[in-house]
């Protein structure tokens, strides 16, 4: 090996040159810490402001609680604005799985309204800090976050809408009185999911009133299907 092919990755085998290629490992090992201290600062930020509202949230405060320096958070999200909108997206998110779910299973299709209660309950439970953040936050939180969930129900009041068209009784509505129904059910799930949030745990009594609750308010929105006139 020559200076001139020191330190360059080049070597010389039977004569001819060879290019060694880097390892990828360190770059994928640097996106995965990437990823968990983007994790870490969402985490943070959620359980931060369970005890004090989103609004009073400080970046500092986030920051600290993450482990990091103030300057690291930039490399993740511009402002608190930024990181309340991803909070926001990431809550969502499962809602919207739910309900592309619903439409691909056909038993869950069927029995549209004693699996919606069931599902909602059950994811509910599941992200009960993210469903805690939107129900907080949808009235006292800040005006670009309180903004971005109201977009979020809009989203979802139209996707779910898609699936209710397909229902009995319901499938030559017009678009408009078919957004109507599923904003009242998206109302209904909103109600029923922030029950959830206040739910002590090991109470399958109220978790089973709670969906019992959920069912027969929708029977009560689906009565009137049939004999609907816009």
């Amino acid at each position: 090996m020559t200076l001139a092919t020191m330190g360059t990755g080049v070597h010389r085998k039977g004569g001819d040159y060879a290019v060694r290629m880097p390892d990828p490992a360190p770059s994928a090992s640097r996106q995965e810490q990437k990823e968990r201290t983007r994790q870490s600062i969402l985490s943070s930020a959620l359980e931060l402001s369970l005890k004090q509202g989103f609004a009073q949230v400080s970046l500092r405060q986030v920051s600290r609680h993450a482990g990091i320096v103030p300057t690291a958070f930039y490399r993740h999200f511009e402002s608190m604005d930024q990181l309340g909108l991803a909070l926001v997206e990431e809550s969502f998110s499962t809602l919207r799985q739910m309900v592309r779910d619903a439409q691909r299973d056909p038993e869950v299709f069927e029995n549209i309204i004693d699996a919606a209660a069931d599902v909602l309950v059950e994811t509910v439970k599941q992200r009960k800090t993210h469903f805690g953040f939107v129900s907080r936050e949808r009235m006292g939180g800040p005006d670009v976050v309180r903004t971005a969930i109201r977009h979020e129900l809009d989203l979802f009041v139209s996707e779910l809408a898609v699936v209710l068209a397909r229902l009995p009784n319901i499938e030559d509505w017009s678009s408009d009185d078919v957004q109507m129904v599923s904003r009242l059910f998206v109302r209904n799930m909103v109600t029923n999911a922030e029950e959830v949030v206040e739910m002590p745990d090991g109470r399958p009594d109220l978790e089973e009133r709670i969906k019992e609750g959920a069912r027969r308010q929708m029977r009560l929105i689906v009565v009137g299907f049939k004999d609907w006139r816009s």
